[in-house]
């Protein structure tokens, strides 16, 4: 398979990543724009508490659909494994930078679920667990997710043998912080201290 074609299938991946969801999600249902209101990301969590729970959920779908979306258009045009790592990278930086809303967008944690489950199949009964025991300890959703996101490496080293997928996985990880990061250090000065920021009364207990 030559390059071009390849090129071709990552853009076709950024483009499938860049569709806004949540943006769209609050202009049709509020008539808001979600990168102005509550936490101001572009992400299914931020339409939970601000639009609604069942368009938070749609969201949701949606943008873990992107990711494995993305890296299933790859694997149909039968390019090889790298490929689709790359298909997989690309809708993630198109969810995070959308061409749709001038490069703005989320954080990109659902995107990256959704490719990685897609590769890493094996990786949800673990990914479930892990969330569900953290989301019961913390009632902190964002983080229960990110806690979990760290079984993808483990998994993708361990279970499929492929130190690809464990750098994909890790790399997204790190991506998904830095991107948190501000949002991070707003809370806690709402807050007045870290423990109020990862241990929450209840989940819709939000800084």
């Amino acid at each position: 398979m030559d390059i071009p074609f390849i090129i071709l299938t990552i853009v076709c991946a950024y483009v499938i990543g860049s569709f806004p969801s949540a943006y769209i999600a609050g202009r049709i249902w509020k008539g808001i724009d979600i990168r102005q209101t509550g936490s101001r990301n572009m992400g299914a969590m931020n339409v939970f508490y601000k639009v609604g729970f069942r368009q938070g959920l749609l969201v949701l779908a949606l943008d873990i659909g992107k990711g494995a979306a993305a890296v299933a258009l790859a694997k149909f045009l039968g390019v090889p494994e790298i490929g689709l790592i790359l298909a997989g990278i690309a809708a993630v930086l198109g969810h995070v930078f959308s061409i749709f809303l001038k490069f703005r967008g989320g954080t990109g944690g659902a995107t990256s679920i959704g490719v990685c489950v897609f590769l890493m199949p094996w990786s949800i009964p673990f990914i479930l667990v892990v969330f569900i025991i953290c989301l019961l300890l913390t009632r902190y959703p964002t983080l229960s997710y990110s806690v979990a996101f760290i079984c993808f490496p483990f998994v993708g080293w361990l279970i499929y043998h492929k130190w690809e997928l464990a750098v994909l996985s890790l790399g997204l990880l790190m991506l998904i912080l830095v991107r948190y990061i501000p949002r991070i250090r707003e809370m806690r000065t709402k807050a007045g201290g870290w423990r109020h920021v990862f241990l929450r009364k209840g989940i819709k207990d939000r800084l």
